[in-house]
């Protein structure tokens, strides 16, 4: 199971947690959301997973991806090898 990280941006159009979770229901992939605060200063659990505030942050086989560019990349990677 997979977990992201990701702001309370109401829809998944108008930000980049929103085209991770677009494209882990594109790779089918179960995962499970962590809405965390809007102030980076709050963030302390992305923080601890990454050494920075910033997301998404997808959580997936133990390893922390950060980036939504990267998380995309990563998961057409997966989406490959299968």
């Amino acid at each position: 199971m997979a977990t992201l990280y990701r702001c309370s941006t109401p829809t998944n159009w108008l930000c980049p947690c929103g085209k991770v979770e677009r494209a882990l229901a594109h790779a089918g992939i179960e995962h499970q959301q962590v809405v965390v605060s809007q102030w980076r200063s709050r963030r302390a659990e992305v923080e601890a997973l990454t050494d920075q505030p910033r997301v998404p942050v997808l959580v997936i086989e133990g390893q922390a991806i950060c980036d939504s560019r990267r998380i995309v990349e990563h998961l057409a990677f997966r989406r490959e090898r299968a």
